[in-house]
């Protein structure tokens, strides 16, 4: 079989799918259709707004599907028109069974982990926000349990320090993008080999749950690198959050976007701010520090802690610890 013989069905929604759907139509794979979310109100006009991968697939004249259920009688019907021999999902909701096992030569998925760590919706920011020094990406068809299929392949990256969510997924969504040309190209030579994620040698699966507000609060008891990673992981979205207290002011709430622990102890409480010149600190727990580099005040735009500075009197402001 050659490239062009080989008929796609891509399912994605947001700007990590695009990439790779980009190389696979760049490099002449025959993507027959793409399926993709339903378009969403957004903005005060709420006008409907189209995702990434459905405004690629249009620029391209590719088939867009957005069906509200993937259940649908007529969906389904059209997937079997197209009768494609491979379906390839990324970034895109959990598929029923009688879509991923419709192809001849199966559905795989490229999610943003070294499987089986990280099974669920926020991969990267779970890999950031645990402290983790090295993630990837990972090839693996479906099977009924979510992320739990047989894995292909997988591509790893060493993360740093202070690289923060928005870094590693650009570098994550690029990687993957050859990781899943290779994929294909690989079950067209026949030359698939797979791995159980529950093989001797691999990690015990971990989850990746969803992200929600209560998720990105910060919690100033707990050590100044837990929090950095924490905020690292949720930036640049949705973002670290937390609420300033003013001395006779309602509180205000903060979104924090980076920082940087700091050597020596505080005798300070957990929450409160010092200013040191043009630096912003806060305590955090057991006695240590964390510098504020980067934050945005509701109402006003992200900005550095030292413009902030400029304007603010933080005398006797703490953020609150609930």
């Amino acid at each position: 079989m050659i490239k062009k013989d080989l008929k796609i069905i891509f399912f994605g929604t947001p700007e990590f799918a695009v990439e790779s759907l980009d190389r696979l139509v760049s490099d002449g794979y025959n993507v027959a259709a793409v399926v993709t979310a339903t378009d969403k109100p957004a903005g005060r006009g709420h006008k409907l707004l189209q995702s990434a991968v459905k405004e690629y697939a249009l620029s391209k004249g590719l088939e867009v599907l957005q069906p509200a259920s993937l259940k649908d009688p007529e969906f389904i019907d059209r997937l079997r028109e197209i009768n494609a021999d491979l379906f390839i999902v990324i970034a895109f909701r959990m598929l029923p069974e009688i879509v991923w096992t419709m192809p001849p030569l199966g559905t795989f998925n490229l999610h943003g982990s070294l499987l089986p760590r990280y099974r669920g919706a926020a991969p990267i920011n779970w890999a950031i926000i645990n402290g983790d020094t090295e993630t990837g990406v990972t090839t693996f068809f479906l099977k009924h349990e979510i992320d739990t299929g047989d894995i292909i392949d997988q591509k790893r990256i060493s993360v740093g320090p202070d690289e923060n969510f928005g870094s590693v997924y650009d570098r994550l969504m690029h990687i993957g993008a050859d990781l899943t040309v290779s994929t294909v190209a690989r079950i067209i030579d026949g030359t698939i080999s797979t791995v159980s994620q529950n093989a001797d040698g691999l990690e015990a699966p971990s989850p990746a749950p969803k992200i929600f507000k209560e998720t990105c609060h910060i919690d100033w008891t707990r050590n100044a690198g837990e929090i950095h990673n924490l905020i690292r992981g949720l930036s640049p979205l949705p973002g670290a959050w937390t609420a300033m207290i003013l001395p006779g002011n309602e509180p205000l709430t903060v979104k924090i976007f980076a920082s940087s622990p700091v050597d020596g102890l505080s005798d300070l409480k957990p929450g409160q701010i010092s200013v040191e010149g043009a630096k912003m600190f806060v305590t955090c727990g057991n006695h240590t520090r964390l510098e504020i580099k980067e934050l945005q005040p509701a109402g006003k735009k992200r900005m550095s802690a030292t413009d902030y500075l400029r304007g603010a009197h933080l005398s006797g402001a703490h953020f609150s610890l609930l």
